[in-house]
C-alpha cells in the first residue's frame, strides 16, 4: 500500500521511519502496538524542499500510528499515565507553524506546550477524561447537561480539550490551575519545520523523546546565532534521509519552480528576477508588481529583509487608509509580541493563551473593548477567534526610538502591527496571497552575506516566496497602491461565535 500511495524516495523514507519504530515495539506495517523496549534511537532527519512531500508523509505516519493505537498527546490536556500507553506529539517550533499542519488535519502542538504541561483542576479533569474516552460522563455543579453535550460536539469535532471546555462556557482560568515544566518523559516525537530548532530545543527534546524524528527543510533560513547551519545538519549522514521533489510537480506551479531554480549555484539576483518574469508571462499565479498591493497587507503582511523597511511600509499603510495617530481602525493586522503582566496575574494569563494569543498569534482588530484599553479583537486560526483583551498595541515609526502607543490598558496582551514581518518572522506560516518586498533581497544581494555557503539573499527569497500557497507577488518597486475600498470586518464576522469577553471588562 505504501509503494502505492508514495513516491519512491518517500516510500523508503517510510520503510526507515518504520523500521526505526519496530525497534521502539511500534510496528506500522501490521499495526500492532507493543510495550516500549526501553532502548533509544539515534534522531532521524528527512528532509526535503517545498515541494517533496515531507508534510505528506508526516501526516501519513501520524494516521499509521494512531491507528494502531499509539496516542496522541495534544498537550492541551493529558490523561493520566498507563503503563501500556504508547504516545506520539507532533510538534513544530512556534503557533503558527503548527497551525499550518492543524489547517492539514495533523493535530500539531508547539515545542513550548510540550515542554510545560497544564495543571487541570481535578473537578474540570473529568470532564476532560470523558471527552478523552477514559472516564465516565460526570456531573458538575453549575454545568447543565447542554453544556456538557455542546463539549463533547466540539470535541468530536475539533479534538481540543480547552475549546471544548470553552464552548461549555468555561474559562482557561476555571479549569487550568497553571503550568508544571515536564518531568516524565514521552515517546515518539515528530518535530515539522525543525530548521527553526535552536540548540537548546534539540537538546530538550532529546531527553524527552527516545524516539525523535525531525522535518526539515535545508533550504530555509537557520536561526539567529546558527551561522547559516540546522540542527540536522550536524547529524551523521546516515541519519540524514532526503526526499527529491516529486510532490505537487504535477499541478507544474510556477512557485515551486522558481523556488528550486535557486539552487542553481550560477543563478544572479539579475538572472531570478529574469525568471520571475518569464513566469509571471505564462502563469497569473506569479506576478510582477510595480507597489505594493495595500488591500492584501489587511490579510497577509508584505515580506520584507530589512526591519527599517517594515517600519516604512506599516507606516504608509496607515496613511494610504487614513488611519488617525491615536487610534486604529477596525480590521487592521496586528501581530502578539506577547504577554506584559505580573506573576500575581497568573489567571489573566491563562485566559488570554487559552484563547490563542501567545507571541507571535496574528490577530485583527475589531475595535475598542467596552472599558479603556480593551480592545475586541479575531485571532486568525483560534478555534473560537473573536475575543476581547486588555491591550497594549505598539506602532513603530521610521527614525523613531520608541514605538508610538496609540492607547493601551496597564496590563495585559501585547501587539505590533501586522501589515509588514520579515521574512525570518514569517518563516513556518503560509497565506494564500503573499507580497515579497524585493528591493530588500536586491540590497540583501549587493552585502555579498553567506550562510552556509549559500548567498544570503537566495535563502531569503526561497522562505520568502514559499509562504505563498497560491499567487506570489513581486514587489519591484518602492511604491504603495491606493486602496481601491476601505478597511472592513465583514469577512470575519460572517458566521462568527458570539463575542467571549475577558472576564474584567465583562464586570464578573
Amino acid at each position: 500500500m505504501t509503494a502505492m500511495t508514495l513516491s519512491d524516495d518517500q516510500a523508503q523514507a517510510y520503510d526507515r521511519v518504520a523500521t526505526m519504530l519496530q525497534g521502539a515495539g511500534v510496528d506500522l506495517h501490521a499495526g500492532v502496538v507493543g510495550p516500549d523496549t526501553g532502548a533509544a534511537a539515534p534522531v532521524l532527519a528527512v528532509l526535503g524542499k517545498a515541494g517533496s512531500g515531507k508534510t505528506m508523509l508526516l501526516a501519513m505516519l501520524t494516521k499509521a500510528l494512531t491507528e494502531a493505537g499509539v496516542e496522541v498527546v495534544s498537550a492541551d490536556y493529558e490523561g493520566r499515565k498507563r503503563k501500556e500507553r504508547r504516545t506520539l506529539a507532533v510538534l513544530a517550533p512556534t503557533n503558527k507553524a503548527a497551525s499550518v499542519l492543524r489547517n492539514r488535519g495533523v493535530p500539531a502542538t508547539t515545542i513550548h506546550r510540550i515542554l510545560y504541561t497544564p495543571v487541570y483542576d481535578p473537578e474540570y479533569e473529568r470532564i476532560a477524561e470523558w471527552l478523552a474516552g477514559t472516564g465516565d460522563r460526570p456531573v458538575i455543579e453549575g454545568l447543565t447537561e447542554v453544556a456538557l453535550d455542546r463539549a463533547k460536539v466540539f470535541y468530536d469535532t475539533v479534538k481540543s480539550i480547552p475549546g471544548a471546555l470553552a464552548s461549555a462556557g468555561l474559562r482557561g482560568s476555571d479549569f487550568i490551575r497553571g503550568w508544571k515544566r515536564r518531568e516524565e518523559p514521552l515517546d515518539i516525537g515528530f518535530v515539522d519545520e525543525s530548521s527553526m530548532l535552536d540548540e537548546r530545543q534539540f537538546e530538550d527534546l532529546k531527553e524527552i523523546f527516545p524516539t525523535l524524528i525531525l522535518f526539515g527543510d535545508p533550504a530555509q533560513l537557520a536561526p539567529v546565532g546558527l551561522s547559516g547551519e540546522m540542527t540536522f545538519n550536524r547529524l551523521p549522514k546516515g541519519q540524514q534521509l532526503h526526499l527529491s521533489r516529486i510532490h505537487r510537480q504535477a499541478q507544474d506551479n510556477p512557485i515551486l519552480d522558481l523556488a528550486h531554480a535557486l539552487s542553481d549555484d550560477s543563478l544572479t539576483f539579475e538572472g531570478f528576477e529574469r525568471m520571475i518574469e518569464d513566469a509571471a508571462r505564462r502563469d497569473d499565479r506569479v506576478v510582477m508588481a510595480e507597489r505594493v498591493e495595500a488591500g492584501l497587507m489587511a490579510r497577509s503582511p508584505v515580506l520584507v529583509w530589512r526591519n527599517a523597511t517594515r517600519i516604512r511600509l506599516i507606516t504608509a499603510f496607515r496613511a494610504a487608509y487614513g488611519a488617525p495617530a491615536d487610534a486604529l481602525l477596525p480590521g487592521e493586522p496586528l501581530i502578539c509580541d506577547g504577554i506584559e503582566l505580573p506573576l500575581k496575574h497568573r489567571k489573566k494569563r491563562i485566559d488570554l493563551e487559552a484563547r490563542g494569543l501567545i507571541k507571535g498569534a496574528q490577530v485583527i482588530y475589531l475595535g475598542p473593548g467596552r472599558k479603556p484599553g480593551f480592545s475586541r479583537l479575531h485571532v486568525i486560526g483560534a478555534e473560537e477567534p473573536q475575543v476581547s483583551a486588555a491591550s497594549i498595541v505598539k506602532i513603530e515609526l521610521p527614525d523613531e526610538e520608541e514605538p508610538f502607543i496609540p492607547f493601551a490598558a496597564r496590563m495585559g496582551a501585547a501587539f505590533l502591527h501586522g501589515a509588514a514581518v520579515t521574512i525570518h518572522k514569517a518563516q513556518g506560516s503560509q497565506w494564500e496571497n503573499v507580497q515579497v518586498f524585493a528591493p530588500d533581497l536586491w540590497a540583501a544581494s549587493r552585502t555579498g552575506r553567506m550562510e552556509s555557503d549559500v548567498p544570503l539573499w537566495k535563502r531569503l527569497a526561497y522562505v520568502a516566496i514559499t509562504r505563498a500557497e497560491h499567487r506570489l507577488f513581486w514587489v519591484v518597486r518602492n511604491r504603495l497602491s491606493r486602496p481601491t475600498e476601505p478597511l472592513s470586518i465583514a469577512d470575519l464576522q460572517q458566521g462568527a461565535a458570539p463575542l467571549h469577553l475577558d472576564a474584567e471588562e465583562a464586570g464578573l
